[in-house]
């Protein structure tokens, strides 16, 4: 048993280790108490110790109810606060909003007509029910498609509308006759009734379900209502409707209800967060104590400032002024590329070059994007240069479904003999070629001795029936690209072709929900790739079988290994960014109609969530920072012109590594202008240093320049570089095969260079 004595020895050393917002946070006692934690500013250490100095003063851990967005903080949390209190830390209420609703779910569910073992269906489960619906409807399920009937249906449920107010609303009833779909009320409703039927939840029913029991059974609400004595919330401004009136319900008897989180990072509005309910908190609980934690311990004054300055220009915002006692750090670099696949390079290189000159490793870097489709430039750059990555939130680009599906016409296109890339389109989309056909196909080969190719072109002959009908139009659509190779076509135009031809374009681009519109930006993004393969000069074969062959080398690199270690550059969606934090990050594609989105530009509440958004990019660094933006970059196959993102333009240019302010355009609200030219300075320096930099694309290489064979580079040669200019080497190290030269240059200062990646001319 632990002595009075003890536990407020033990109290006072953990309370020594807190500022003086983060102390006053902890020991608040009883009543409604909102905490404004700003980007690192420790508010999981202050979650911790406040649970932990309740229990220590006698709270039961059972009368706690800790409810967070995800396992992960749930977990580790109480790991901390059992390193506090000990063992009674596990008898907290504590988890996510779904996993404890679950279990209050499960003890009272006799209420709701469930049982106590009532199944819960994942996302694959409820859209295959929904599809076996629309299929009894006899509906037209290119209308109907399921995602974006599950959408509709987890927005209402989310909105605590259920099916009969669904049914009986006449605006939504409207907005359903408008889209095409008006049968999406009946189909929720029958959703439902076999979701209860089949004694089953989905996620959403969690959070309505708990909300009809505490509605339409008082009793249970007084239950809980007193046995959680303290109701705490972490990352409250990603509430949604539901989520916050359970919560407020709960805690309406003691009122000691704790919320924490940052305005300025509400990011997940399209999830149904809610940023009014922070916003207006203090309205609900007027007698609320509110406290701010603005004291950032994680980045430079630089980037603390950098941020702040930007965040400032929301109307919509508790206010709060952040500051770091950290040392300033040096300015934030502006990268400007030509185009996307040069910014993919530029990016690369800065990484490399930092790494060899700070003695950095691969994890201490993180790229940063609006959209998944921006990876695959920084995924090619990256293996170019052997520098091992990880993609978080998402999966690598080019394994990602929607490309390997285009990616398997291009090859049947040119391989008829690869049975794996058969075996993927044949069916896709789909044309009544069920996988007993494509077994069928494949048997016969075997039994025959020869190619799929030749059963399918010959279908008549070898299937026979009614099968033949549909494998010889899939064989006609396969001659048809194979004469625009005979033709002499070129990869992207014959990619272009088949992507549209094939109906894969057409299938992705009528899926107007979230996740199908990202799937039809990935494969015009994989076109623009291949449109920026035909149009480099690098590449004197434009064929598809030579960018066929150029990707296969990317793809079959190795992939990580959960043994292998986790040195590598993390590439992310800034979405998936929020609550991470790394020494370097660069925040790129910074272009408008990409960030901020062009969907995001309708209402000042979208633009200001775009601002809260990259707000969050910022404040993932902790050391340095870098923003990048691209002149030019292919779209839908063509090349579009880009102005730099208004975000760039609200920074305050004194925390900005830049060459010079070009106004060439007309003046935006709260801008200096839409037409400022950003150029990197490639040497960091502090922000006390004097502003003469020098363009990174100053150097035109000369007329006759031509690599020179470099294994007999040494100290003294005069060389030429393409980017750099010239220059003379002071220093070779040679290490194996991996041999590297600093080169001091007369324009950018010294640079080290790997030699088998460097194009080098050596003057004579």
């Amino acid at each position: 048993m632990i002595k009075e004595g003890d536990r407020l020895k033990k109290t006072e050393n953990y309370l020594q280790t807190l500022n003086e917002p983060q102390r006053e946070a902890v020991l608040h006692g009883g009543g409604p108490l909102m905490i404004i934690a700003g980007a690192g500013s420790g508010k999981t250490r202050v979650l911790t110790f406040r649970i932990a100095h309740l229990i220590e003063n006698g709270v039961d851990p059972f009368r706690i109810l800790s409810l967070t967005f995800t396992n992960k903080a749930s977990g580790e949390m109480r790991q901390r606060i059992e390193a506090e209190v000990g063992t009674e830390a596990r008898n907290i209420w504590m988890g996510t909003f779904h996993s404890v609703f679950a279990k209050i779910l499960r003890i009272e569910a006799r209420y709701l007509g469930y049982t106590s073992d009532f199944s819960i269906y994942d996302t694959d489960d409820s859209k295959s029910l929904l599809r076996s619906i629309i299929k009894e409807f006899n509906l037209d399920d290119k209308v109907y498609k399921a995602n974006v009937v599950y959408n509709r249906i987890s927005g209402a449920k989310n909105r605590l509308i259920s099916a009969e107010d669904y049914l009986n609303n006449a605006i939504i009833q409207a907005d359903d006759e408008a889209a095409k779909m008006k049968e999406i009320g009946r189909i929720y409703k029958t959703y439902a009734t076999r979701c209860f039927q089949a004694n089953a939840m989905d996620f959403d029913d969690l959070l309505f379900n708990t909300n009809i029991l505490f509605r339409d059974f008082p009793d249970v609400l007084y239950k809980y209502q007193h046995k959680f004595q303290h109701v705490m919330v972490d990352e409250f401004q990603d509430t949604n409707v539901s989520q916050y009136l359970i919560t407020r319900k709960l805690s309406a008897v003691h009122r000691n209800i704790c919320v924490v989180g940052d305005d300025a990072q509400s990011i997940y509005a399209f999830r149904g967060a809610n940023i009014e309910n922070i916003l207006n908190f203090e309205k609900d609980f007027p007698d609320v104590r509110t406290i701010k934690l603005e004291q950032n311990y994680r980045s430079t004054g630089t980037i603390v400032n950098a941020a702040n300055s930007v965040i400032a220009r929301n109307k919509s915002q508790l206010k709060k002024e952040t500051f770091t006692k950290n040392e300033e750090g040096v300015l934030i670099d502006v990268i400007k590329a030509g185009s996307d696949n040069e910014e993919g390079r530029l990016i690369a290189t800065a990484i490399f070059e930092e790494k060899m000159q700070k003695a950095l490793r691969n994890e201490n870097f993180a790229i940063l994007y609006r959209t998944n489709a921006q990876s695959r430039s920084f995924e090619e750059a990256l293996r170019k240069l052997g520098i091992k990555y990880r993609i978080i939130g998402g999966m690598s680009f080019y394994q990602r479904k929607e490309i390997k599906d285009l990616l398997g016409y291009l090859r049947f296109t040119v391989n008829q003999r690869d049975e794996e890339a058969f075996k993927r389109i044949i069916n896709l989309p789909k044309r009544g070629i069920g996988d007993g056909t494509v077994a069928k196909i494949a048997v016969t080969a075997s039994e025959q001795q020869i190619a799929i190719w030749d059963v399918v072109s010959n279908s008549g002959y070898y299937i026979g029936g009614r099968l033949a009908g549909p494998i010889d139009q899939f064989a006609t659509l396969i001659k048809s690209f194979k004469l625009l190779i005979e033709e002499g076509k070129d990869a992207y135009e014959i990619a272009a072709h088949i992507a549209k031809t094939s109906g894969i374009l057409r299938e992705l681009y009528e899926d107007k929900t979230v996740e199908g519109l990202s799937r039809y930006e990935n494969v015009q993004e994989l076109l623009n790739g291949i449109k920026e393969f035909v149009d480099s000069d690098a590449n004197e074969d434009k064929s598809l079988s030579a960018f066929l062959q150029s990707v296969s080398l990317l793809t079959n690199a190795d992939e990580p290994d959960e043994n292998e270690d986790h040195d590598r550059v993390t590439m992310m969606t800034i979405h998936s960014a929020k609550g991470l934090e790394f020494r370097n990050v660069f925040v790129v594609g910074l272009e408008e109609d990409l960030f901020p989105s062009q969907m995001m530009l309708e209402s000042r509440q979208d633009l200001e969530e775009e601002r809260r958004l990259f707000y969050v990019a910022i404040t993932r660094a902790e050391q340095k920072l870098s923003f990048s933006y691209a002149e030019s970059r292919y779209q839908w196959g063509r090349l579009k012109m880009c102005e730099p993102s208004r975000f760039l333009l609200e920074v305050d240019p004194k925390f900005l590594n830049v060459t010079k302010m070009l106004q060439t355009g007309p003046e935006r609200p709260g801008a200096e202008s839409s037409g400022t030219s950003f150029v990197r300075n490639l040497t960091p320096r502090k922000p006390s240093e004097p502003r003469n930099m020098v363009s990174a694309a100053a150097h035109t290489p000369s007329s006759d320049f031509s690599p020179s064979d470099t294994s007999n580079l040494t100290e003294g040669d005069k060389v030429e570089h393409m980017k750099f200019g010239f220059g003379t080497v002071i220093k070779m190290d040679i290490n194996g095969t991996d041999r590297k030269a600093t080169v001091k240059f007369d324009t950018v200062g010294d640079k080290t260079l790997l030699l088998s990646f460097a194009k080098l001319r050596i003057l004579k």
